[in-house]
């Protein structure tokens, strides 16, 4: 069985030595609208070809992981009504029934890193849950960097998330955290989620410099996550933030929302309730990623 296709483009980068950024799928089909979902996804790749490096955007099509999609099959990603959202968990049951998926952080990161892909720009991570003691719930994206040997550049985790238990949970894991040119964890949406973070770097070369220290090192592969905040220009209004957040929350107590459906009910509450201004947050954090992970690609 052929379960992993990596695209000609993305193969003739990794055997020449050429950067090349992995891009999760999740954003194209479960987390922007349509039209606007290919419209990013083409942006983004865009981004990375122009920075000197290969997009290698990363999905379950036919019952085949593809690392690097061609233009059709981004839009059979932003268009397919029966695309699956695939956590790590999910690739072998949706290899071997032929299924169509769209990877998140989990699946992506160990997607590529099975490749041979050394950086992975997305968004935000998940998390641990606020109600973690009672829910108990936490994000498969933290187990799987622990255990896969990827760089991972983000906007730190979703802020409708415990952040600080989020931190703690990726030190005990192992999961190395730098902050780009800053000493605070980004909040996704918002610049800083207030968090410290024990390590900055401030150039991709610096950045570049960690990498090659940590593959350097070996042992057991864990991933670097790489906080890359969104510009204060771009963020969402904190105190806006903040206000419907607490009234996100309290819809969740009011409608019995829990387990694996808060997090999806938080992100739609808040997309609604600021009219879209922190989706506007979540597409200026990816570009940044993608711009930044691209620079350090390069630089390695």
């Amino acid at each position: 069985m052929v379960l992993m296709e990596v695209s000609e483009e993305v193969r003739d980068a990794l055997d020449a030595g050429r950067p090349v950024v992995a891009l999760e799928s999740t954003i194209i089909a479960h987390g922007l609208p349509r039209p606007r979902n290919l419209a990013v996804a083409a942006e983004l790749e865009g981004i990375v070809r122009s920075l000197g490096a290969v997009p290698a955007t990363i999905a379950v099509l036919d019952g085949r992981a593809r690392i690097g999609l061609d233009g059709a099959q981004l839009a059979r990603i932003a268009s397919g009504d029966g695309v699956r959202k695939l956590g790590r968990r999910d690739l072998a049951p949706a290899l071997a029934a032929g299924a169509d998926g769209a990877t998140t952080v989990s699946a992506t990161a160990f997607l590529a890193a099975r490749a041979g892909i050394r950086v992975f720009a997305t968004g935000g991570l998940g998390g641990v849950h606020r109600d973690w003691t009672h829910s108990q719930d936490e994000s498969a994206d933290l187990p799987q960097l622990a255990r896969t040997g990827i760089a991972v550049v983000c906007a730190g985790v979703k802020s409708v998330l415990d952040v600080p238990a989020t931190l703690q949970r990726l030190e005990t894991l192992g999961v190395g955290v730098v902050g780009y040119r800053t000493d605070r964890f980004p909040g996704f949406y918002l610049t800083s989620s207030g968090e410290p973070v024990d390590w900055t770097v401030r150039s991709p070369e610096e950045a570049a410099a960690v990498i090659r220290a940590r593959e350097e090192l070996g042992g057991t592969a864990s991933a670097l996550i790489i906080a890359n905040p969104v510009p204060e220009s771009e963020q969402l209004d904190p105190a806006l933030h903040d206000r419907v957040l607490d009234e996100a929350l309290d819809a969740c107590t009011e409608h019995g929302i829990a387990g694996q459906a808060v997090t999806p009910f938080l992100l739609d509450f808040l997309t609604r309730h600021t009219d879209g201004a922190s989706l506007e947050a979540n597409v200026a954090a990816v570009r940044g990623n993608v711009r930044l992970a691209a620079l350090i690609a390069a630089a390695l």
